[in-house]
């Protein structure tokens, strides 16, 4: 959709969110505090957002980050370098690492729920960016967000999307079949259609992450104790035990003598 407003300097927003409440506060925080906006389009996923950036040329692009089948970090995958020529202002609930990442560049994202006078913020450098012409600069910027995100979090492929977590919010992975389950801190186990193999490759080069036994690789912060009751267990911050094969009981003692 597209809300006409009179102004002195016409510009365009687009909103890419799958939560249509999260794409009403945002257009009414543009309606009612920053005149300067003509037209505010919305998409509920990237793919429909990406068109519309191709078609409509907006000035400033706000991204969810959490959406289904692709995430808002996957932007850079849907343009070319030179079809980036917008201010992108990220929208997310990420976590403090996360947050981190956005704040040593020049990318501005906004927390949810949104903050009216963090937004208003957030949209007046936006403009000044673009009266600057700093526009073109932000590719860059966006590449460094995704590489240090990268350094410490996972893609899980669920079936509503991508969740992107932190290596430290991993308990432990259990194969299931061609499956695996990974449970979180605090959250819902996660049933991914990859196999623990995948993982186990995956996260090889972090020394957090040990596989005890063909079935699990588990996150050595989260091990709470060793038992020996009926075989070697590695027994979790969540209580589950974990069986030790006996190949790896020499080099798990070498390993936590090593660690701890």
């Amino acid at each position: 959709m597209c809300n006409f407003i009179n102004t002195d300097r016409n510009m365009k927003a687009i909103i890419i969110d799958d939560e249509n409440k999260s794409r009403k506060v945002i257009q009414t925080y543009l309606i009612e505090n920053c005149k300067d906006f003509d037209c505010i389009l919305e998409a509920e996923d990237l793919e429909s957002g990406v068109a519309l950036i191709k078609s409509e040329a907006p000035d400033v692009v706000f991204l969810d980050i959490e959406m289904p089948k692709y995430s808002g970090l996957q932007i850079l995958e849907f343009l070319q370098p030179e079809e980036v020529n917008f201010q992108l202002i990220f929208i997310t609930a990420y976590n403090e690492y996360a947050i981190q990442a956005f704040k040593l560049s020049a990318v501005d994202y906004l927390l949810k729920p949104l903050d009216k006078q963090e937004f208003i913020q957030a949209v007046a450098k936006a403009k000044q960016a673009i009266e600057s012409k700093e526009v073109s600069t932000q590719i860059e910027d966006l590449k460094r967000v995704f590489q240090q995100l990268a350094l410490n979090k996972i893609a899980l492929e669920i079936p509503k999307g991508i969740l992107f977590t932190s290596h430290d919010d991993i308990l432990y992975f259990e194969a299931d079949g061609m499956y695996t389950t990974v449970y979180l801190k605090g959250k819902e186990p996660q049933l991914i259609c990859k196999p623990l193999k995948h993982f186990a490759q995956q996260l090889e080069t972090k020394s957090v992450f040990y596989k005890p036994h063909r079935s699990y690789l588990i996150n050595l912060k989260y091990l709470k104790e060793l038992s020996k009751k009926d075989g070697f267990y590695l027994v979790m911050e969540n209580n589950k035990s974990i069986p030790l094969a006996k190949e790896k009981k020499d080099e798990f003692l070498i390993l936590i003598n090593d660690i701890f």
